[in-house]
């Protein structure tokens, strides 16, 4: 239908192209969360978003218990280093003991509650044990190695807020307060699909020309570690018919249509042509390298992301761009790109274009450095696995040695 054209800035104006700091800013602008829920068992909420604030019913831990294994003392009888007192209990996680008499002490061990009496724990390696005493090594001060109930969680805290997305430690906090299932956002429907006649599906053989569709299963690993539902429609052929029908096909029964290939400025590209038809194109080309030819824009409410072909590009352009507009259209608090400052371990000339780099972290001198991989071009995937991230190279800035540059890491 349509084609706009956005203001754009950071020295882009005379080439055509847009910042990536204007690109990022455009595409969240359309983002709009989900407002779907569902209720799923925490087991499976890996990833997932929080469509409710939650509150604790219970303190955590529900009760004083030993911080470690030793032995539960009244503080008032161990103001001495070598006090000799009797042992009258043993007391074991998940059992409760009897009320601690005077003058004597009780074998405990971690997770164990601390017995009415009793006001502090003595290590096991302060202590001297004899067949049926034990000799107290330490002045003994009130609260030594208790944890108090409530200490981590009190009744009726908030534990984690809506948006908040769904770590490992964010399960065991659930499962600390005793809950089993959660109010979630439900999975974002995302549609892929890939374009070109010389890419065919890894099993088959190779003939001339021909190059195995790499993207399709980059992109699928993405999505799935986004908690998204995938709707996989495939290679489809290089014709406009082909193109647009399938393109129809996906904004119709997804939230988010994303592509590989064809947004670039050949003959047989046919993706942005297929989205000015039925559409609207928003946003095209960016002044960054690897990744200038991404598409962006939509087809009634639903969004299109169009990335590059080349592997790596898209890699790096879902980093950059689409990683933050999925984690905004979840409903995710904090979806804005992370990036941290190391040190170069390397140099590298002024760029007009702002570039991305493949590296790695490294410890040297408590220092952390970035190694670069020694072939950055857009079709070597096998930099995204060695590096652990990306760094930043501004538009007109160079790098050199020790110099601190901007880190993003692909685990955001």
């Amino acid at each position: 239908m349509k084609t706009k054209n956005k203001t754009h800035n950071d020295n882009c104006a005379s080439t055509g192209l847009i910042s990536v700091k204007q690109a990022i800013k455009t595409i969240l602008d359309e983002a709009t969360p989900v407002e779907e829920t569902e209720t799923i068992d925490i087991l499976h909420a890996l990833n997932t978003v929080l469509a409710e604030d939650i509150r604790s019913t219970i303190d955590v831990p529900g009760y004083d218990n030993s911080a470690m294994d030793g032995y539960a003392v009244n503080s008032t009888d161990c103001q001495r280093e070598g006090c000799q007192l009797p042992v009258s209990q043993r007391i074991a996680a998940g059992h409760v003991g009897t009320k601690l008499e005077p003058g004597t002490v009780a074998q405990i061990f971690t997770g164990a509650p601390i017995p009415e009496g009793a006001d502090a724990i003595v290590m096991q390696e302060l202590c001297k044990v004899s067949a049926d005493s034990v000799t107290v090594n330490t002045v003994v001060k009130t609260g030594d190695n208790v944890r108090r109930a409530g200490e981590d969680i009190a009744t009726g805290h908030t534990v984690l807020s809506k948006g908040k997305r769904i770590r490992p430690q964010e399960l065991g906090l659930l499962a600390s307060i005793g809950l089993a299932k959660i109010a979630v956002k439900r999975k974002l429907k995302v549609a892929i699909f890939f374009t070109g006649d010389e890419i065919i599906t890894p099993g088959q053989t190779l003939a001339a020309g021909q190059i195995y569709n790499s993207n399709r299963y980059t992109l699928q690993g993405l999505l799935q570690s986004m908690h998204c539902e995938i709707i996989d429609l495939g290679i489809v052929p290089d014709t406009l018919k082909a193109t647009t029908d399938i393109l129809k096909k996906a904004a119709a029964n997804a939230d988010l249509v994303i592509t590989s290939g064809g947004v670039s400025v050949g003959e047989e590209d046919y993706v942005r042509i297929a989205l000015e038809k039925l559409g609207e194109l928003t946003m095209w080309r960016i002044a960054m390298k690897p990744g200038k030819p991404v598409a962006f824009g939509k087809i009634d409410k639903t969004l299109f992301m169009g990335l590059p072909g080349n592997p790596v590009s898209v890699f790096v352009t879902f980093i950059i761009f689409v990683r933050a507009l999925i984690f905004k259209m979840q409903g995710a608090k904090d979806f804005t790109l992370q990036r941290f400052s190391v040190v170069a371990g390397f140099d590298w000339p002024e760029v007009k274009r702002q570039e991305y780099l493949r590296v790695k972290l490294v410890q040297k001198n408590d220092q952390t450095i970035a190694e670069l991989y020694p072939h950055q071009g857009s079709g070597v995937l096998s930099s995204a696995s060695w590096a652990d991230g990306l760094v930043e190279v501004p538009v007109n800035q160079r790098i050199a040695k020790n110099d601190s540059i901007k880190y993003l890491p692909f685990d955001a």
